[in-house]
């Protein structure tokens, strides 16, 4: 059993030596030394709640090289792709690059429902930050690698609407991106498809650095794990109160667990996924489908991962009835910072969002399969509670850039 393991099953037992009050609870940390020792919270948590608690850290989470991608963490391939990011003649008309829908002051989102580029599939503009930690891109999943991902909008026609001609042209017209290129791959830029795909990795480079600073809820998390009340005591009591309902009975932290607070798969949770009449977003199943018929996924010959290691969810993936209509469960890092919310911007603040979950309409869930989502029925307090938690999972300070 993990140190975390035992540290909660022996805050469970205290728990049922110890008359409870509203404020007083075991500290998992301090019980291997002193099963005495209390710490005071704001909350009641039980000893499988605290557990939970543990799990969503320690932050941040270690940075490790993408083995699929071998400029990945190269300080060289970062600045080119920094520069690359930020480059409008990339697109076909000169007039956007990846900065144009992920913009830093916005926290790398656009801060729209919905995209502008997209004419098809209309959907919210994911963030950045963080991204190195996705184990699929984008709402779909249509993409199993960063460098896959930051491929597809610059030759997308709803988006940036270029080619592999037209980038491999600039980059081999251009002294700095040349002398950028020479630096990230120790060779010149040749061949358009290889300068393009090299483009991408090194965009990739470059946003495996957007990483979120630490929150209200990570400071309270890791005061609960070494036993310091009077950290634990900083966290406001609202949002000790709305952390309560995220780890018991909202059940949230099911799919929104860990460090990243997601779970990184997929889910159908009632939003509607019709973008016009008769005409469907068909989410991850459609993403499925773009996947393996890629031939930039990580089974493919462009993965530098020789062994395939990258690749197993990939290799396991099939395309199944019940993907209609699912989309990624996001990380809820910086959250507070990126509505609107879910796949196509429907809901238009955090509060839309918990009542969402709280009046949930089962009907509009598929059928087939586990349903794990119940309508949360909150109150009014309730509400305000979780929102708070939510707010605190934002960094205090902005991060820079």
């Amino acid at each position: 059993m993990s140190r975390s393991g035992r540290l909660a099953a022996l805050a469970a037992a205290l728990l049922l030596a110890v008359p409870a009050t509203d404020i007083i609870f075991a500290n998992p940390s301090s019980l291997v030394d002193s099963p005495g020792n209390l710490l005071t919270f704001h909350a009641r948590f039980s000893g499988p709640e605290i557990a939970r608690i543990l799990q969503h850290g320690p932050w941040p989470v270690a940075a490790q090289r993408d083995p699929s991608n071998r400029v990945s963490g190269l300080p060289e391939a970062i600045a080119f792709g920094k520069v690359l990011f930020f480059e409008k003649r990339l697109s076909g008309n000169g007039g956007s690059s990846c900065a144009t829908c992920h913009l830093p002051e916005l926290d790398f989102t656009d801060g729209k429902a919905r995209g502008e580029g997209f004419v098809l599939l209309d959907r919210n503009t994911p963030g950045l930050l963080d991204v190195r930690l996705n184990r699929w891109f984008g709402w779909d999943g249509a993409a199993d690698s960063l460098w896959a991902q930051s491929l597809r909008p610059i030759v997308d026609r709803r988006e940036m609407a270029a080619s592999t001609t037209h980038v491999g042209a600039l980059v081999r017209s251009d002294p700095e991106l040349v002398a950028g290129y020479r630096k990230a791959f120790g060779v010149p830029p040749s061949g358009d498809d290889e300068v393009t795909l090299n483009v991408g990795k090194a965009l990739a480079a470059f946003q495996e650095t957007l990483e979120s600073g630490r929150t209200p809820f990570d400071d309270f998390r890791d005061a609960v794990e070494r036993g310091d009340s009077q950290a634990a005591m900083r966290y406001p009591a609202a949002a000790q109160r709305g952390l309560k309902i995220f780890v018991g009975k909202g059940n949230c932290s099911t799919c929104h667990f860990g460090p990243n607070f997601t779970n990184g798969e997929f889910g159908d949770i009632g939003i509607p996924y019709f973008v016009a009449p008769g005409q469907v977003d068909p989410g991850r199943y459609g993403g499925i489908q773009k996947l393996l018929e890629s031939r930039a996924n990580l089974l493919g010959k462009y993965s530098d991962d020789p062994a395939r290691s990258s690749a197993a969810g990939t290799r396991h993936v099939r395309l199944e009835h019940r993907n209609w209509g699912e989309f990624r469960v996001p990380s809820l890092r910086n959250v507070a910072k990126t509505a609107p919310y879910m796949h196509n911007g429907h809901l238009a603040t955090l509060r839309d969002v918990v009542r969402h979950y709280s009046n949930l309409n089962e009907d509009r869930l598929h059928a087939d399969g586990e349903k794990i989502l119940r309508p949360l029925k909150l109150s009014a307090a309730e509400e305000d509670d979780l929102v708070a938690f939510l707010e605190s999972l934002t960094p205090s300070h902005p991060g820079s850039y």
